[in-house]
């Protein structure tokens, strides 16, 4: 009995195995890229990751491309774990790896891509979201051969790169579905806790203006800021439900982030949020846009009515905010598939060629 038990568990296993994605990773580079500030990097380097196989037109362009953009501070491995590759690119799943080729880029300042921490440190050049989308652009159809996406989609700052896309090429999709953002500028407490991130380091003496040689103390307030404004607070009380947990929960959360962390990424990954300003060219969105918030979220909170106001003057656009729940978990829900699949589905759906 022992043994056929294991020889069924054996090929389970098999059988999982052979059905889960496969990823790659790659490298693009693009030479002479020029910032908007009047910048110009001699080669910047973008990487990603993607799963599922490019289908090509007659005239040899990708025609089932889809891309997927991480947050501030986060890059695309963070969508290859099981609350989000495990819902959605698997067999039968909403952007099933036998139909779709997701691509998942690490964006300008972060992960593997070129960033102020891979040498160049504060010379690093200021980029801003806008520099960000024009070089996902660039990967996409320069790089990768795609013509036009079947789905632009993002979570929180991707979420804001992808009302962007919407507006700046707004004939190179089919779909968009911005997840955790506002199409509005970085105003008030958005602004407020970037604003508190970015003086403790610039403020701090150990910066050294970005020549530090030991990260400088202020990369811990950025920390406490990161852990303040995630998740929910039903959440956060589960995990720390008395003061000698919420100051041991805090503590741990900080020293890995600090240890994980360089100082001048994270400041130039906040601040590049500056150039941010969707609102005046809303109108010209024209791909159906599904925008996925959740109430629970204190970074987009659903009593501002930004998201509401707004999207009335998106052709098409649509806003759905997840109401507060066992399954959501603040801003972090946009990571978890599970909660929002159903809406994505239904975009694929009624956008389908």
């Amino acid at each position: 009995m022992l043994v056929r038990t294991l020889i069924v568990l054996f090929l389970l296993v098999r059988v999982a195995s052979a059905q889960a994605p496969v990823f790659t990773e790659g490298d693009f580079v693009i030479r002479d890229f020029r910032f908007d500030s009047g910048e110009v990097l001699p080669e910047l380097r973008l990487h990603y990751r993607t799963v599922g196989t490019p289908q090509r037109d007659a005239a040899g362009k990708v025609r089932n491309a889809v891309i997927v953009m991480h947050g501030t501070g986060g890059t695309g491995a963070q969508f290859v774990g099981p609350t989000f590759a495990g819902e959605l690119f698997g067999p039968g799943q909403p952007l099933d790896a036998a139909k779709f080729y997701v691509v998942m880029p690490d964006a300008i300042g972060h992960g593997k891509s070129s960033k102020p921490s891979d040498g160049r440190r504060a010379k690093f050049p200021r980029y801003g979201y806008g520099d960000m989308v024009r070089a996902q652009y660039r990967l996409m159809t320069e790089g990768l051969g795609a013509g036009r996406l079947r789905l632009v989609m993002g979570t929180s700052m991707g979420g804001m790169h992808t009302w962007l896309w919407g507006q700046r090429y707004p004939d190179a999709m089919d779909a968009l579905m911005p997840l955790a953002s506002l199409p509005d500028q970085v105003s008030a407490r958005n602004r407020a806790w970037r604003r508190v991130a970015i003086d403790a380091i610039r403020t701090d003496p150990e910066w050294k203006g970005g020549d530090y040689a030991a990260q400088p103390r202020g990369l811990r307030t950025v920390a406490q800021m990161l852990w303040l404004m995630s998740s929910n607070p039903v959440i956060r009380l589960k995990q720390a439900p008395t003061l000698a947990d919420a100051d041991r929960v805090l503590d741990e959360y900080v020293v890995a982030y600090v240890k994980a962390n360089d100082a001048n990424d994270v400041l130039y990954a906040i601040e590049a949020s500056r150039d941010y300003d969707p609102k005046p060219g809303l109108d010209r969105i024209v791909a159906p846009l599904v925008a996925i918030n959740s109430a629970d979220d204190i970074i987009n909170p659903p009593e501002l009515g930004v998201l509401e106001r707004e999207i009335g003057r998106v052709k098409g656009g649509k806003a759905v905010v997840l109401p507060l729940s066992e399954k959501t978990a603040g801003h972090g829900t946009h990571t978890l598939a599970a909660v929002w699949k159903e809406h994505l589905v239904a975009l694929l759906a009624a956008t389908a060629r």
